[in-house]
């Protein structure tokens, strides 16, 4: 009976010491903070995926630059002090391989709600909706047309790039128009331009700058209200520790209260520009 006793005290003894040596020990969430992972590695890596002016990569040396990778840049040299590398990907790949940790964060990114249940997201760094572009000659818009009703006819086919915010907005709003879903920025212009597509679906920006370089054939039609107003921002790991995320916030505000953004998206402009010509 002794004997059965001790044994039964020791197994409780060793439940308790084990229950709280894994009550002590830190779970995966709190392990070290993902700045900290990427200061031990030395580099930050960047996801990106071509969108001028937002992110541009040169052909012809690889080098990336635009507003976000300049962001990441600051944010590795200056806040992490570490390396910035940029891997190359696609909007269709650019969530989930940050999911899949090919990457630390995902530039640039739409904060949308669908994206949220992924991933998470930094403060915005630039503002965002959703205009298009089209042929001033095109008889099948009216001049001056401001509605969604105005573009979405059977006759009319949009462009979109696909997996990007636009593509998702388009096809949740356009119920009667083709929608043309085509990989790339550069796929999607010259499909507006060789007349494949009547109507550009696209960000502000990117259409704002496609007008300036071609002043001559190409109206914007911004719907009234905004579709799809959000921020553009960073993707991070929905895991990442809010400290963190916090971080990060902290320098966003930074680049934009010290006109640091504001600069950078003119020299995004006026490069766009000068490489569309």
């Amino acid at each position: 009976m002794f004997t059965i006793f001790r044994t039964v005290s020791k197994t409780i003894s060793c439940s308790l010491f084990l229950s709280s040596l894994l009550v002590a020990m830190p779970s995966h969430a709190d392990d070290a903070s993902r700045w900290q992972q990427v200061k031990a590695s030395g580099v930050l890596r960047c996801g990106v995926a071509a969108s001028p002016p937002y992110v541009m990569r040169d052909p012809r040396t690889g080098d990336y630059s635009g507003i976000f990778p300049e962001l990441c840049r600051h944010f590795a040299t200056d806040v992490l002090k570490v390396k910035p590398e940029f891997v190359d990907t696609n909007w269709d790949n650019i969530v989930a391989g940050l999911q899949s940790e090919k990457w630390d964060i995902s530039l640039p990114l739409n904060d949308t709600p669908e994206r949220r249940k992924a991933i998470a997201f930094s403060a915005p760094a630039v503002d965002y909706s959703i205009t298009f572009a089209y042929n001033k000659k095109n008889p099948k818009i009216a001049p001056g047309s401001h509605q969604l009703a105005d573009i979405d006819k059977p006759n009319i086919t949009v462009i979109v790039m696909s997996g990007t915010a636009a593509d998702k907005a388009v096809s949740g709003e356009l119920k009667q128009a083709r929608i043309m879903r085509l990989p790339g920025f550069d796929e999607t212009r010259l499909a507006l331009m060789s007349k494949r597509g009547d109507v550009l679906a696209d960000d502000n920006m990117s259409n704002m700058l496609l007008k300036s370089a071609h002043e001559d054939w190409v109206n914007i039609l911004v719907p009234n209200p905004l579709l799809a107003s959000q921020g553009i921002a960073i993707g991070v790991r929905k895991d990442t520790p809010a400290a963190d995320v916090d971080e990060l916030n902290q320098f966003i505000q930074t680049e934009r209260s010290n006109g640091e953004v504001d600069k950078l998206l003119k020299q995004s402009v006026q490069a766009t520009l000068a490489q569309a010509h």
